[in-house]
C-alpha cells in the first residue's frame, strides 16, 4: 500500500511541477504558411513595405511594432520578396507627416508604397487582445494555466491602383502551464512571451494567404534608371530573382485614370515603345540590358515579356 502511495504521490508531483507552454492557430489552412510549395521559391520579388500596425485594443502599445516585426520575418521566410527596411518607411511616414502606428487608408498607403518603389504595402490593426489566468489542484498540488489570446486584422494595398486586394482577420491562442507540489516548483508569474506567441499564431495563418495574393495581384514592374551611350541600366537584378536572358517589354509611362465617384486609380495609360534583354547583373539589385526593339528612355517602366527571353 505504501509503494502504491509513493508511486501516486511520484506521479501527482512530476506532472504538477515545473512549466510547459503550447501554441495554436485557430486556422484552416492545410499547408504550412510562410514556406513555398517546392522549398526554394523561383520567380521574380516584389518589393513590399509593411506598416507598423495599429492596436485597437487598451493593451500595451508595443503589440503593434511587435505584429508587424513578426510579419516581416514570416514573409521574409517565403523568400518571395524584398522586404523595405522599416527605416525608410519611417522616414517617409514622417516627411509625409502621417501617423507612425498604421496608415489609415487605402490611398495614403498606395501614396507612400509609390515612395518608397514598393508594389504592395500591407497595413494592420490588433482588433483584440487578452490574457487569462486559471489555478486550480488539490491541497497538496497547486496548478496555474495562463492564456494569451489575439485578433489581427490585415490589408493589403496594391500600390499601382491603391485597391485593398488581401483583407483577413487571424486568431491565434498561447497556454503556458505551471504547477507545484508541496510548495516545490515553478511559480510562475505573468510570462510576457505569451503575447509574442499568441501574435505569431494570428499572423503565421495570414501569411501565405498574403503571400499568394500579392504575387498574384501585383503586377511586377521596375524602371529604367539610367541610359548612358554604352548601357541601360534597370532598378531590379539578382535580389529580384532577374535572370540573364529575360527579355521586358518596356513602356512610356502616361497619365493615371482615377474613378471620380471612388478616387482609385483605375489603371495608368502606357504606350509600349521597346523591349530590352537582360546582359548581366549590375551591383546588389540592378541589371544591365540591351534594346532588342524599339526605344527606351530613363523613367520608362519595364515589365516581363512572357512570351520571349
Amino acid at each position: 500500500m505504501k509503494k502504491i502511495l509513493i508511486f501516486i504521490l511520484t506521479a501527482v508531483f512530476f506532472s504538477g511541477c515545473g512549466v510547459s507552454s503550447r501554441v495554436t492557430k485557430e486556422d484552416t489552412l492545410s499547408v504550412q504558411p510562410g514556406r513555398p510549395a517546392e522549398g526554394v521559391y523561383k520567380g521574380v520579388r516584389r518589393r513590399v513595405a509593411v506598416a507598423e500596425f495599429s492596436n485597437k485594443t487598451a493593451y500595451g502599445q508595443r503589440l503593434g511594432t511587435a505584429a508587424s516585426d513578426i510579419l516581416v520575418t514570416e514573409l521574409n521566410k517565403t523568400g518571395n520578396f524584398i522586404l523595405i527596411e522599416r527605416e525608410r518607411l519611417d522616414k517617409v511616414i514622417q516627411e509625409q507627416k502621417l501617423s507612425l502606428a498604421g496608415i489609415i487608408d487605402n490611398r495614403t498607403a498606395a501614396s507612400v508604397g509609390n515612395l518608397l518603389g514598393a508594389g504592395a504595402i500591407v497595413t494592420g490593426s490588433i482588433t483584440d487582445f487578452g490574457v487569462k489566468t486559471e489555478s486550480g489542484g488539490m491541497l497538496i498540488t497547486q496548478g496555474k494555466k495562463q492564456t494569451s489570446s489575439c485578433t489581427v486584422d490585415v490589408r493589403v494595398v496594391d500600390v499601382a491602383t491603391g485597391r485593398i486586394i488581401f483583407a483577413e482577420s487571424g486568431k491565434g491562442t498561447a497556454e503556458r502551464s505551471s504547477g507545484t507540489f508541496l510548495g516545490m516548483g515553478s511559480k510562475s508569474g505573468y510570462d510576457e512571451t505569451l503575447e509574442g506567441a499568441s501574435l505569431r499564431a494570428a499572423i503565421v495563418k495570414l501569411t501565405e494567404n498574403i503571400a499568394e495574393q500579392i504575387n498574384s495581384s501585383c503586377i511586377w514592374a521596375c524602371n529604367i534608371a539610367e541610359i548612358t551611350q554604352e548601357r541601360i541600366y534597370i532598378d531590379a537584378g539578382k535580389a529580384s530573382g532577374l535572370e540573364q536572358g529575360t527579355v521586358l517589354d518596356v513602356f512610356l509611362p502616361g497619365k493615371e485614370i482615377v474613378s471620380p465617384s471612388t478616387g482609385l486609380v483605375l489603371g495608368r495609360e502606357q504606350k509600349k515603345t521597346g523591349r530590352v534583354k537582360v546582359l548581366e547583373m549590375f551591383g546588389e539589385d540592378a541589371a544591365i540590358v540591351k534594346l532588342i526593339e524599339g526605344n527606351a528612355e530613363k523613367g520608362d517602366i519595364c515589365k516581363i515579356n512572357e512570351e520571349k527571353k
